[in-house]
């Protein structure tokens, strides 16, 4: 038995031995090629076997060979095409994969493979984001999608805007219309745009017809703009006993004998039974502002076309309105029609063409506010005290009223709604409600025209890959403003501050008039503005592949654009340069590109009005390499660095009360002479003549300002793509921008007296450093029945003054070594306690100080407070935050799509410096609710706020970190509910897609200074928009 039992387990052992080889044995070798759907073969493509875990690399010629298990499963991918999935079989002998649609990126006159870009570049398939994310401007939220983009590019103000190629306005281009966004960020990706590029490219790049496949879709969308919140200014009541308190406080505690608010006035207005006698006049209140706006708008598209010619063509219409709800601001609002027609053809094998074409117009209607302004209305709810004047005068109050008021209503020209006067005072004789309602209003009309067109001529019989490509561009921008009427008007008082001796118990006995009614019932036209852009680019391109492994590219291309303003000085600009660019790689392994331009600036002398600007990179694609090629983890990974020095002359501006001057930079390299407002000097008597001023001197060795970048890079895909990472680190100084310094130059060279010269000329002197990185993350991963799909973004640079010529006398105090928009104040030490504590203090230098006024620490120990005690205390912002996150999620089940888009923003700060905070006005000041928190001896321990003043305030209301304020915030940007009607409950009808989406923007904010974030002082408040579409395809 024990015989047979040994016996009975060798039988079994060699029979599942005997199995198990020939199971091995079974295994099959495919051997095939992989090809593009040209038909040209694919090295580097990565063949996986996830059952028999086997896997390989196609060699040069696009061969490959591997042994798998009969009929298992192959995945076959290379970088820049979509996967292939395959049965494995003996008969396999060809693999053809299919590059990704979106793969094609728009760069600098080119489209490239993004496997192949070497850093720096990203880009936004809008396309695909519109259709769960719908919004309305062309660039909103892109720092939410694209790294190293906050509103800027790399920390960096004037980015360069282009649609479709040409210099072009952001704002005249919606959603719709946008194929894809590129953003270059990197010196390598920007130089051959030449001097206007050097801080960063945004280009936009419209949509194109699609070959046999014609199609029509219709989007109409509409909803509500909800005011977050509205400025909390105080009523009358408070606003008087807050003012008398001021009062008291200025006369050192004790009530003056004139000057304050009677008691029988306050307790008037707090009854509220007389808001003619007694106004309170809420700007914010329902009587004069809607709850909400409305936006409205509905989009057409049209694409088909064949072999020969394929088209796209975009209808557009919005219509808004505004929040202010009587007289013309019933009217205010924009209307905006578009139509953007592109065409693509094949003119002959040889040849092919573009042809873009758009035309906008835009109507705006304003109330006529007397200015240009188009919030008057809002800027005079932060400046009009709520007691000034009731803004209408009910007949029903003029009962019994003196002949002469009785004359005033029979000979008025302007009765509101049949039934009121106009009221004001003296000092206020017009204002924004008499505006909304008589005066008239204004409409702003933009006419923007573009076209441009391309040619491409295919020159393979010359050379093979040869290419010519030639772009023209001209657009027309015109504008100007239709004043319809011009009215004056009367306003009309019936009480003054004094007394109440214009009225008799709760009726106006007579009333005071100022001004005339002048009814004008004309139309004048105001602000006519002329733009021409032209734009022209010839480029010599060449592309081939020489043994299937070496791919050579080179580019040699000119391009200039001139823009003409009209009321701008030296309105013609002209920008020109030219461009070469070689690039080699090898098997899309290891990458070597060079690229250069010629610049050229008219804003410079001659001699010094040319640079050349060259830039080189490296790539190397670490995943082809045989020890990773096999990873079941890495599926991509490339590494790669750039450097470069861009010359540029974007800094050559004038600047006039700290705001550069349109058309201005021009000839800085000049001194300037003038007699017109010399000192009168003369040898001879009775003879008069001008001394020559020199306000500045000439540096004909002026030059352009480099920009010195290093960057680096990193792109990856892992798990099956299932996660995708990009970064990029980036290194730039800005070095010899123009300023006039006179530190640098003896002190004999400008003078005072007699009247002001100065032989400083501009030279190339500062340097601005800007460091940081950016990282954008995908994942994308189907569970069970849920398609998920999750973004990350995040951004982070530091600015730093690299060089400045500075004389101050305490280095704690230069700017040189400190972020470029750094924020020097006074540190505060609470407020003075009483006279011993001002007494005992360093000696104040802003203005007589009384207790309830700020303490400010003495810095130089010097034994006074003034601006030698101002230090560094944060950065402004000025370029975005120092660090910004994105998250966007998207999540489809069944027909249902879910997506969701948060950010951040931290490391900035601000400074509660407004008129909200700030009473500067003294007598005219008005105030808002944290004036409650106001120092009082009774409330010095909790107090927030200092004490209160009918004065400017000089000691206050100046830069210090009392009113710092940390500007870190979470916001939820956006969250959007899609559905999509099932395409079986279509198959019997002519609509092919048919969509439905509810969606909100800016719909919660997490900051600690929330409520001042979300307030707007001067202009229309911040809103959340809500929204319904339905979109349909034909």
């Amino acid at each position: 038995m024990k015989y047979i039992k040994i016996i009975f387990f060798l039988c079994a052992f060699f029979s599942l031995f005997s199995q198990k080889a020939n199971a091995q044995n079974s295994k099959i070798n495919v051997s095939a090629v992989v090809l593009d759907v040209k038909g040209d073969h694919i090295p580097g493509a990565v063949i996986t076997n996830n059952k028999d875990k086997a896997s390989t690399v196609s060699n040069e010629s696009g061969e490959f060979s591997i042994t798998v298990s009969p009929k298992s499963v192959l995945y076959v991918g290379a970088v820049g095409y979509e996967t292939n999935v395959v049965t494995a079989n003996a008969e396999l002998k060809v693999v053809k994969l299919k590059l990704i649609e979106n793969n094609l990126v728009q760069v600098a006159f080119n489209k490239a493979n993004k496997a192949d870009l070497q850093g720096g570049v990203s880009n936004l398939n809008v396309v695909n984001l519109l259709n769960n994310n719908y919004y309305n401007g062309s660039l909103d939220n892109l720092s939410s999608f694209i790294p190293g983009y906050s509103n800027n590019i790399w920390g960096q103000s004037d980015k360069l805007v282009l649609v479709d190629g040409v210099p072009r306005d952001q704002y005249n281009v919606i959603p719709s219309e946008i194929d894809q966004i590129t953003v270059m960020k990197s010196a390598a990706a920007i130089v051959l745009y030449g001097s206007r590029a050097a801080r960063g490219v945004i280009n936009i790049t419209t949509k194109r017809g699609i070959k046999d496949e014609n199609k029509f879709k219709v989007r109409l969308n509409t909803g509500i703009y909800v005011p977050k919140r509205n400025p909390q200014y105080l009523g009358s009541a408070d606003y008087m006993k807050l003012y008398n308190e001021a009062l008291t406080n200025d006369n050192n505690g004790v009530a003056p004998a004139t000057g304050l608010y009677p008691q029988s006035q306050i307790d008037g207005t707090t009854a509220g039974t007389n808001p003619i006698k007694y106004p309170d006049v809420n700007f914010y209140s329902s009587d004069y502002i809607k709850k909400y706006s409305n936006r409205t708008d509905v989009t057409t598209e049209y694409t088909g076309g064949n072999n020969r010619a394929r088209f796209y063509l975009n209808m557009g219409y919005y219509n808004t309105n505004t929040l202010i709800n009587f007289g013309h601001g019933k009217d205010e609002g924009e209307n905006r029609f578009n139509v953007r027609g592109n065409l693509d053809l094949k003119l002959s094998d040889m040849i092919t063409a573009k042809v873009n074409s758009s035309i906008t117009f835009y109507d705006q209607n304003t109330i006529n506010t007397g200015s240009t302004a188009s919030n008057g209305y809002w800027q005079m709810a932060a400046t009009l005290r709520p007691n000034q004047f009731a803004p209408f005068i009910p007949l029903s109050y003029l009962q019994g009223a003196d002949a002469a008021t009785q004359g005033y209503v029979n000979n008025s020209s302007f009765l509101i709604n049949g039934n009121s006067l106009l009221g004001g005072i003296s000092t206020q004789l017009t204002n924004p409600f008499a505006d909304a309602y008589v005066r008239g209003y204004n409409t702003n009309t933009t006419r923007k025209y573009q076209f441009d067109a391309s040619l491409n001529f295919d020159l393979a019989k010359v050379l093979k890959g040869l290419s010519f490509e030639t772009q023209f561009a001209v657009d027309y921008n015109s504008s100007y403003q239709t004043v319809h009427g011009d009215n004056s008007y009367a306003v009309y008082a019936p009480l003054l501050k004094t007394g109440a001796s214009s009225w008799s118990n709760d009726s106006i006995k007579s009333l005071t008039k100022y001004g005339t009614d002048q009814l004008t019932n004309t139309q004048g036209l105001n602000n006519t503005y002329d733009q021409q852009t032209l734009f022209f680019s010839g480029a010599f391109k060449y592309a081939n592949t020489f043994n299937k492994v070496h791919n050579v590219s080179a580019m040699l291309l000119g391009h200039t654009y001139k823009l003409q303003e009209s009321q701008v000085y030296h309105a013609s600009a002209v920008n020109l340069n030219f461009g070469l660019q070689a690039s080699y790689n090898y098997m899309q392994k290891y990458y070597l590109d060079f690229a250069g331009s010629v610049v050229h600036s008219a804003k410079l002398a001659p001699g010094h009005r040319d640079a050349f600007s060259p830039t080189v990179s490296l790539g190397w694609r670490i995943s082809n390499e045989d020890f990773l090629s096999k990873s079941d983890v890495v599926n991509d990974l490339k590494i790669t660095a750039s450097a470069g020095i861009l010359n540029t002359d974007l800094d050559f501006v004038s600047f006039n009360n700290g705001s550069p001057v349109a058309g201005s930079g021009y000839y800085m390299y000049q001194g300037i002479y003038s007699n017109g407002a010399g000192s009168y000097w003369s040898w001879q008597e009775g003879r008069q003549l001008r001394s020559t001023d020199v306000t500045r001197g000439a540096n004909p060795s002026l030059t352009f300002e480099k920009k010195k970048e290093i960057s680096l890079g990193l792109e990856t895909s892992l798990f099956n793509r299932t996660i995708q990472i990009s970064g990029n680190y980036f290194y730039n100084l800005m070095s010899g921008i123009p300023v006039q310094i006179a530190n640098l130059f003896p002190n004999y060279l400008q003078v005072a007296y007699p009247s002001a010269s100065s032989f400083i000329p501009y030279v190339n002197y500062n340097e601005d450093q800007r460091t940081g990185f950016d990282i954008g993350a995908n994942f994308n991963k189907r569970i069970q029945k849920l398609d998920l799909s999750v973004g990350v973004v995040a951004t982070y640079y530091h600015t730093k003054a690299n060089v400045r010529s500075e004389n101050n006398q305490y280095a704690y105090q230069n700017l040189q070594g400190k972020p470029l928009d750094a924020i020097l104040g006074l540190k505060s030490l609470g407020f003075f306690k009483d006279a011993a504590d001002i007494a005992a203090s360093p000696k104040q230098t802003y203005g007589t100080v009384m207790p309830g006024d700020i303490k400010y620490e003495d810095v130089n120990h010097d034994g006074v407070i003034d601006d030698k005690d101002r230090v560094y205390l944060g950065t402004w912002g000025s370029y975005g935050s120092p660090l910004t996150l994105a998250l966007n999620v998207t999540a489809k089940w069944n027909n249902f799509t879910l997506f969701i888009l948060a950010n951040s923003g931290t490391g900035s700060y601000g400074m509660k410096n407004g008129s909200y905070y700030w009473a500067t006005g003294g007598t005219t000041a008005k105030y808002s609710e944290p004036m409650l928190g106001r120092w009082t001896a009774a409330t010095a321990e909790t107090a927030t706020y200092p004490r209160l003043t009918t004065t400017s305030g000089d000691n206050n209301f100046r830069n210090s970190d009392f009113w710092l304020y940390k500007n870190d915030r979470i916001n939820l940007a956006k969250v959007q509910l899609s559905y999509d009607i099932p395409k079986k409950l279509l198959s019997k009808t002519f609509i092919s897609d048919l969509g439905v989406y509810i969606n909100g923007n800016d719909l919660l904010l997490i900051a600690k200074e929330r409520v001042l974030m979300e307030t707007n002082i001067g202009s229309a408040p911040q809103t959340r928009y809500f929204s319904a579409g339905v979109k349909v395809a034909f």
